[in-house]
């Protein structure tokens, strides 16, 4: 039997935070405490919660961009703390993230190209033209467009190019965080969708992080529902958003309109 894609063991992570008193032990913040799930191939997760609920800080161990202080992260069972810097290097092709920011994640000074292109240069592949100009196609852009420069896009269309960066390598999971947060109502639907018919063109997993529960009911198979650092509730989607079990579940549910 093979392992899952994406596998999540108990991490824990904490932060110190800047010493309040001379001779008090700075306090230590847990940003996300003992959070399990699993995650299979083509599958969605939404991850759902308030600002400094943990969703963010779960993402970067999901990405290898931090480490947990306890608990592991297996991607199609690696570990990939465990993994070289050059073993990390090819296993990040295969995960990839599309931030909520596409302006920042994106370099002005250099064409949208050369951008899309940075993990491919990385990972030393070949072919690097056709495969920015699928990616581009894939996310409804046009492949002349690669030679146009970041401002000279709207908010939607960067993070078409963002999404585009984050499937040139082909990954099998794509970690989305509150990747439609900062965009019109309007412009959200239209990238949700985008991401939804990647997930089915590409078999692609997600993992879609999002403080708005609506959404999250809308595109993902599973939820996670975060406070305060603590998983307060994991399972089907339909499920919990039928009969939820937790008191802070049903509140994001009532704010959410569902």
């Amino acid at each position: 039997m093979s392992a899952p894609l994406l596998e999540v063991r108990g991490v824990t992570r904490r932060y110190r935070m800047p010493r309040e008193a001379l001779l008090r032990s700075p306090p230590v913040l847990t940003a996300v405490n003992d959070v399990s799930f699993v995650l299979e191939r083509g599958q969605t997760l939404g991850v759902v919660g308030e600002s400094g609920s943990g969703k963010s800080t779960l993402a970067r161990m999901i990405m290898a961009f931090e480490a947990p202080d306890e608990g592991a992260v297996l991607f199609e069972g690696q570990d990939i703390n465990r993994l070289g810097a050059a073993a990390l290097r090819q296993a990040r092709q295969r995960f990839q993230m599309v931030f909520q920011d596409p302006f920042g994640s994106l370099d002005p000074r250099r064409t949208v190209a050369w951008s899309i292109a940075e993990p491919l240069r990385v990972m030393r592949a070949e072919g690097i033209d056709r495969r920015i100009a699928e990616a581009l196609d894939q996310v409804g852009l046009r492949a002349r467009d690669g030679e146009k420069y970041p401002h000279e896009f709207s908010g939607g269309q960067r993070q078409r190019i963002a999404i585009a960066r984050a499937i040139v390598t082909r990954p099998a999971l794509l970690v989305a965080d509150e990747a439609v947060s900062a965009l019109d109502v309007s412009v959200q639907a239209q990238i949700l969708n985008l991401l939804m018919d990647l997930q089915e063109d590409l078999g692609l997993a997600m993992v879609f992080i999002s403080h708005d529960l609506a959404v999250v009911a809308c595109i993902c198979d599973q939820m996670l529902v975060m406070r305060h650092g603590d998983c307060v509730e994991f399972g089907d989607t339909a499920g919990i958003v039928a009969r939820p079990r937790h008191d802070y579940t049903r509140s994001l549910l009532v704010a959410s309109g569902i």
